[in-house]
């Protein structure tokens, strides 16, 4: 089980007990866990006043993947352009702000220190909140700002880094039902595009692979020409697998590979 920081739970006590300042509560976000520096700002209705992203995908994709410490550089060299634009955006000014919430966990170590060093900075600068934020956590709370979800609530959170099936007790208390054992679902897809080079086809030179490989199943002859293996069919768990599937892609692509041609080609 993993429930959010004491510093989480204080702020939103004091939200709910200052109901004059929460009419005109606004709360800075930002998010580095992995390749994307993101930064957005919204009022107490979950109104987004401001939404800036700046995307590292056409030059990860270039290599295949996502390079750690590239992506950081990256980070640095754009997040505070990407704050600048998001407060312009949302017409406020760092003084209004009222907290700044920033991913701590999980994700890319390098990237979520350059997240965290710059909300310390602005926190420090204009003396505001900084609230932690367990990124996987803010993702199951998110579906409330749409629909009236009331707690407790069972979720499912699939992403290019995580699968976890999730009880959400509160908006401060989750228990971990099961996760992946080992490949996330987006890593699995990225490894069977790369090892497919459909990043050779210019259509799909800056899609992730997940992407490239859905769209390319479109055109496919034979959907059921190849079968591949339920995972953990025997387990009584939540958990979950995806590198099976991702090793049975590769001895089939091997398999083709040489029917087609006779050769296998050696691809890393």
């Amino acid at each position: 089980m993993f429930i959010l920081t004491t510093k989480v739970t204080r702020f939103i006590k004091y939200v709910a007990s200052n109901t004059a300042k929460a009419r005109h509560l606004s709360v800075l976000g930002i998010e580095t866990s992995c390749d994307d520096t993101g930064i957005a700002l919204l009022n107490q209705n979950g109104e987004v006043l401001g939404n800036v992203l700046n995307s590292q995908q056409k030059f990860h994709t270039r290599y295949g993947g996502i390079i750690p410490p590239r992506a950081q550089d990256l980070h640095r060299a754009k997040i505070a352009e990407v704050f600048e634009r998001c407060m312009q955006e949302a017409q406020l000014t760092p003084n209004m702000l009222d907290a700044i919430g920033v991913t701590t966990r999980p994700g890319l170590p390098l990237s979520l220190l350059v997240g965290a060093r710059f909300a310390k900075h602005i926190a420090r600068k204009y003396n505001k909140p900084l609230v932690p934020v367990h990124h996987m956590e803010a993702h199951a709370l998110q579906a409330r700002m749409e629909q009236n979800i009331p707690f407790p609530f069972l979720c499912l959170l699939i992403s290019g880094g995580h699968a976890q099936l999730v009880f959400v007790r509160s908006a401060t208390q989750f228990l971990l039902l099961g996760e992946t054992l080992d490949d996330a679902p987006g890593e699995a897809f990225d490894k069977i595009a790369r090892r497919l080079r459909l990043f050779l086809i210019p259509k799909y030179r800056y899609w992730n692979g997940g992407q490239a490989v859905e769209d390319a199943a479109k055109d496919a002859k034979n959907p059921a020409r190849f079968e591949f293996p339920l995972p953990l069919a025997r387990e009584r768990n939540c958990n979950f697998s995806f590198a099976g599937i991702k090793n049975n892609s590769f001895r089939n692509i091997r398999a083709a590979e040489r029917q087609e041609s006779g050769t296998e080609y050696i691809f890393f």
